[in-house]
């Protein structure tokens, strides 16, 4: 006998395109979706979607099967819902992506407030972009521009201006010198000369800074190579050393003194920060929420 669950899920699928927002609706695991729609198939016999790498698409079998079945799974779910024990609400779960000094510096300490569960998610952000396009994620920060074939939604909010910045330790006389006088061939060299920090995932922050600074590429490397910012800012804090960072990742940092801003550049250099979501957002309060507190403690975009 049929299992009504794989009707279900299959109506799930049917209606969301993959199997992970059908997972997500149904409140299941991904690979419980797969069972129930492979042994639907198995009993009817018949292939009920083509399988692709972006969605899934119902066969023709499929279509029939939808049609035939909709209106009688919906009645049930009426039912269900009219004659269940009352119980409590689902807790909503939120999939966000973006990188680890971020979420470290503006969300760690809101998330015991949060009345929804939350997952993070760290890693580069054309990854990051791909699982939220695959339905895996909901909410991604990105410094990286709309790409134009992406089914993914961009919202600017803030831009991140990239500074250079020392230990607190570090000395700076010459190298203020030099900036007053407006002396880069000298400050070239003289920074060269200086021990240098740099994330291994952040390098582009380094090249960039320094190209359009000393219209030059940067012709030397780091001495040290780190995971990423924070390791390099809890490195220089109180000690040597000389690092190029976004300005918001330093904030508290330069207010105890433990790091100083050394020079901002010739001509600024920042990146642009998006809110990326997919337009079948389930949960749009709860992300809402958590895009409000980046709006609140990052400058806006005038």
């Amino acid at each position: 006998m049929v299992n009504l669950e794989w009707y279900r899920t299959f109506v799930a699928i049917f209606e969301k395109n993959t199997l992970t927002k059908a997972a997500e609706s149904l409140y299941s695991s991904q690979p419980g979706v797969s069972v129930h729609l492979n042994a639907l198939e198995a009993y009817v016999g018949k292939k009920l979607f083509e399988r692709t790498s972006r969605k899934m698409i119902p066969t023709e079998e499929g279509k029939q099967l939808y049609h035939y079945i909709i209106d009688a799974v919906e009645k049930l779910e009426k039912a269900e819902q009219h004659f269940k024990k009352t119980s409590n609400a689902v807790i909503p779960s939120i999939n966000i992506g973006m990188c680890t000094e971020t979420f470290q510096t503006i969300l760690e300490a809101e998330v015991p407030t949060f009345k929804f569960n939350l997952i993070a998610r760290f890693g580069n952000h054309q990854n990051l972009i791909k699982e939220l396009n695959n339905g895996i994620l909901d909410l991604v920060i990105t410094p990286k521009p709309k790409d134009k074939h992406s089914l993914v939604n961009y919202e600017a909010f803030t831009q991140e201006k990239i500074v250079l910045v020392a230990g607190s330790q570090s000395n700076l006389e010459s190298i203020v010198a030099l900036i007053e006088d407006q002396n880069f061939t000298g400050l070239e060299q003289e920074l060269k000369s200086r021990v240098w920090y740099s994330a291994s995932n952040e390098m582009e922050h380094f090249r960039r800074f320094w190209f359009e600074n000393f219209r030059n590429r940067v012709d030397f490397k780091p001495n040290y190579i780190l995971p990423n910012i924070g390791s390099i800012i809890r490195c220089i804090e109180n000690a040597e050393g000389f690092a190029v960072v976004p300005d918001f990742l330093v904030t508290e940092s330069l207010k105890s003194q433990k790091v100083k801003l050394v020079w901002s550049g010739k001509k600024e250099v920042a990146n642009t920060l998006y809110f990326a979501t997919r337009s079948d957002l389930q949960f749009k309060e709860e992300v809402e929420l958590i895009k409000a507190i980046f709006k609140q403690k990052m400058n806006p975009i005038a």
